[in-house]
């Protein structure tokens, strides 16, 4: 008879060394399947679980209640969690170096939760670098969960933070200008205050802000962790205190990520960091053509690299949307498929139209998704979109050349400070 295996013992011997994100991003969640005699991982869709044992139900629901911990053995109940979505937490928690992550049903509902735990310590005021993703910032503006927002450059930080501060919020690179921060600099800023730091953008795969002080790291995981525009989630990866309080939100307001979701997450975060670089390069080698083309003004690109380009027009930028046939006219962002939108008329259309413009967003600004597709597709397409000024048609008349441009009629790609 075999002797049945002591798993415990297994794990303290074949625990994960360190490993390289692009293994992690392949193995993370997935450590146990081969023992089990699996290869893909399951679907558990049960939303409730059978438990003969009502006392030892009541001792782990206190239990959770009490720290917000996952409760020990088998599950008890969908909303407290499901173990086909805690695999895809295990996995980003893995590549962003956190001790835990948070799963919910989309990326306003993981914020939202974040708040919501501040406000329940009556914490209510946050303190914002702009620009932020548009609900986001409609989120804090609004004062839709009672919380009061500063909003500042990132030298004002410190003096900007208040006894009831419970959050310092940035965005890097920021939706959608691509402005960056410097991370480190801002969390030595915050103090003792919790930074938040959306890394939609970048992924895991370009920066990790928690090696950079940041207690909170955001992601839309609608966008690049899923990949191919078929899941919406969100998720929040910290540290196992802060997590356990996440929980206790998400238990009580409903924000609870589907498992087919949570499946379809894990596997996007086995092709991440593949598509992040496959697409960031074909995004370097847009920006570089499009700062050379005589109807763009202005091209913005991160430092750190990655699949966003923002873009500013000469004339009219919707001329440029309608334009497009290859490249898909459509919100959202990280998808396999190259998308392009125009933010002020949609992301960032919640957001007040001159704080829209104070923060870089004007109206004549396009944010481009770069996918997968052959990077001479995609130019063939977007030039076409973009077309030719025409001679004497003053509303494609060139601007003044901006700082670093290198002649009148080719416009600088910058970088973000």
């Amino acid at each position: 008879m075999d002797t049945p295996l002591d798993t415990q013992a297994y794990d303290a011997v074949r625990r994960p060394a360190p490993r390289a994100l692009a293994t992690e991003a392949v193995h993370a969640g997935r450590d146990d399947l081969a023992r089990q005699g699996l290869h893909a991982p399951p679907i558990d869709l049960s939303t409730t679980y059978p438990s003969y044992d009502s006392r030892g139900e009541a001792a782990r629901i206190d239990a959770f209640a009490t720290t917000g911990a996952e409760p020990d053995g088998p599950p008890v109940y969908g909303r407290l969690g499901n173990p086909t979505v805690a695999r895809f937490e295990t996995a980003l928690a893995r590549l962003e170096g956190t001790e835990a992550a948070v799963a919910f049903a989309s990326g306003m509902a993981a914020l939202s939760a974040v708040l919501l735990v501040r406000a329940s310590m009556g914490l209510r005021h946050v303190v914002a670098v702009r620009p932020l993703y548009g609900c986001s910032d409609h989120l804090l503006t609004a004062g839709l969960l009672g919380s009061e927002v500063t909003w500042t450059d990132p030298a004002g930080i410190a003096e900007a933070l208040r006894p009831d501060t419970g959050l310092v919020m940035v965005e890097s690179p920021a939706n959608p200008t691509l402005a960056e921060v410097d991370l480190r600099a801002v969390a030595h800023a915050c103090g003792s205050v919790p930074l938040l730091a959306d890394n939609t953008f970048a992924t895991p795969v370009l920066q990790r802000p928690a090696e950079q002080g940041a207690r909170l790291v955001l992601h839309s995981a609608t966008k690049y962790l899923g990949g191919h525009g078929d899941v919406m989630a969100g998720v929040v990866a910290c540290d196992e205190e802060f997590a356990g309080r996440l929980r206790q939100i998400r238990f009580a307001t409903g924000g609870v990520l589907h498992p087919l979701a949570g499946y379809l997450l894990l596997r996007g975060l086995s092709t991440l960091p593949v598509r992040v670089r496959a697409a960031s390069a074909t995004a370097a080698e847009l920006a570089r053509r499009l700062a050379a083309h005589p109807r763009v003004a202005r091209v913005h690109y991160p430092r750190i690299g990655g699949a966003m380009i923002a873009f500013e027009v000469h004339g009219d930028p919707h001329e440029v949307i309608a334009g497009v046939r290859l490249i898909t006219p459509a919100v959202s962002l990280g998808s396999v498929d190259t998308l392009i939108q125009h933010p002020a008329s949609i992301s960032h259309r919640v957001v007040d139209a001159d704080d829209r413009r104070d923060a870089g967003v004007s109206d004549r600004l396009l944010r481009m998704s770069v996918g997968l597709e052959d990077v001479e597709d995609l130019w063939s397409d977007l030039d076409a979109a973009l077309g030719r000024p025409r001679r004497g048609a003053g509303r494609y008349r060139h601007a003044a050349p901006p700082r670093g441009a290198t002649s009148h009629n080719k416009p600088a790609l910058t970088t973000q400070p």
